[in-house]
């Protein structure tokens, strides 16, 4: 008895916790859906997606290496402070230059010694090159023609999001289209359901209608669970690409399922499509490095300027001074000069070199032919596809009327007994295909559209476009 009532009690207690819970959630605000247009889509997109943003920064990243390129032409300046503990015996002699023995100044001793003394250098060594025969202006020029290319990289980058946010919009449009077309086919097929069951009740209609009709009913109602999940892929497909998963994202279709575009876009030429610009400058940094190649093979001038201090705890008589002596800088000089370097035998490893980058030069400009073939054929494609769409959307409007009058002539011959459910069948079906035809014609126009212009490389005439048809 007291364990049923202990659950009693515990039933009460959940039962107005779930329902506190419950109201607190209902009074808490909602996020409310979020409404998008084209345009706001593919700006959003811009802006978010990451391969956008990653070829901006490796358009920030090229700039850099211009201000890197133009440190070359800045004095170099360098610090030395080095204190050590040494033997001081040293031998008369030659090594070749090598970074392995530390070099040793001073008298040759008779004897050697294993005792050590203090050691000590500080200097400053300014060095500039006045003259470079055009080298450093080449390097920066090769640099500036690197950012060119990753600038015109990321246009076609943000060129290719563009077009597929719109693309991807325009599906989910069409997808959404034609769920609404398979959920009228539905309400339809219950309305014509009802009516055959009332006719077999009524010994009006063999049973095998009521059979019939229940059977296409089913038929229609897969067929709008399959276009609603479609649609909800393609929606998924959209979000991911704006970067706003998870939200809860409406579109707002404006003119697009409402309007026919009367005008064309205008001709761009197509050396100003984005993927146009970036093998050009290709072509443009291949050129910059040649001509920097061209200014490395020539004389280097430095003018210099040191400044240095040693001391040494060992004396030029052979005997070591005691304590710290040495740790100072007790010797003190100065210098100044111009120093001229020539790799002669860099001749021979430069020549082949320009080879090498001529070659490159070649290959590319011979790119930049055939992407304007390309984007050429692209266009003419697009135009063609634009022209048909132009010409169908043309012709669902016939379509639609004449389905819509065959259904409803279908549906009062069926009532009269003058027709079999087979032909109401048949009628709904072509009403649900010339439904879809007539918001795909309108859609696909669009789309052609859309298509036309990310062909000749630039989506603002499109979105200009679609601004002024807007009601």
């Amino acid at each position: 008895m007291r364990k049923a009532v202990r659950w009693e009690a515990w039933l009460m207690v959940s039962l107005v916790i779930g329902c506190r819970v419950s109201v607190l959630w209902a009074q808490a605000p909602q996020p409310e859906p979020r409404s998008l247009t084209l345009q706001q889509a593919v700006e959003h997109a811009l802006e978010h997606y990451p391969s956008v943003r990653v070829a901006l920064e490796r358009a920030q990243g090229a700039q850099g290496q211009i201000d890197l390129a133009r440190t070359n032409y800045l004095p170099t300046s360098n610090l030395l402070w080095q204190s050590n503990r040494a033997t001081a015996n040293n031998i008369f002699g030659l090594l070749l230059p090598q970074g392995v023995i530390p070099p040793i100044s001073g008298p040759v001793l008779p004897t050697t010694s294993n005792r050590t003394v203090w050691g000590s250098a500080a200097g400053v060594l300014f060095s500039w090159e006045p003259l470079d025969f055009g080298y450093r202006r080449a390097t920066v020029n090769a640099a500036r023609a690197g950012e060119n290319l990753a600038w015109s990289q990321a246009n076609l980058t943000r060129l290719d999001v563009a077009s597929e946010a719109a693309q991807a919009f325009i599906s989910v449009l069409a997808a959404q289209q034609a769920a609404r077309a398979a959920r009228a086919n539905v309400d339809r097929w219950e309305v014509v359901d009802k009516s055959v069951h009332v006719l077999v009740d009524n010994e009006l209609r063999p049973g095998a209608d009521a059979s019939r009709a229940d059977a296409e009913l089913a038929v229609a109602r897969t067929l709008w669970i399959q276009a609603q999940t479609a649609a909800r892929v393609i929606h998924a497909a959209l979000v991911n690409i704006l970067g706003i998963t998870g939200a809860d994202v409406n579109l707002d279709a404006g003119p697009l399922l409402s309007a026919q575009p009367a005008e064309d876009l205008p001709v761009l030429p197509l050396a100003s499509h984005p993927a146009a610009t970036a093998q050009q400058a290709q072509v443009e940094q291949v050129k910059a490095q040649e001509q920097a190649l061209n200014r490395s093979y020539v004389p280097r001038f430095f003018t210099q300027a040191a400044l240095s201090g040693r001391g040494s705890g060992a004396n030029p008589d052979g005997t070591d001074s005691p304590g710290l002596n040495g740790l100072g800088l007790e010797r003190a000089n100065y210098a100044a000069g111009i120093t001229v370097t020539f790799p002669l035998f860099d001749y021979f490893s430069n020549r082949a070199q320009k080879k090498i980058v001529d070659a490159h030069q070649k290959a590319e400009a011979a790119q930049y032919d055939q992407t304007l073939q390309s984007l050429s054929e692209g266009v003419e494609q697009a135009q063609a596809t634009l022209e048909g769409a132009r010409k169908v959307a043309e012709n669902t409007p016939v379509e639609l009327a004449a389905a819509r009058a065959s259904e409803a002539q279908s549906q009062a011959r069926y009532k009269a007994g003058l027709a079999t459910l087979v032909d109401v069948s048949q009628a709904e079906g072509l009403l649900v295909q010339a439904e879809i035809d007539d918001a795909m014609a309108r859609l696909n126009l669009w789309r052609s559209l859309e298509g036309v212009a990310a062909a000749q490389g630039n989506l603002q005439p499109f979105l200009e476009l679609l601004r002024r048809s807007a009601p």
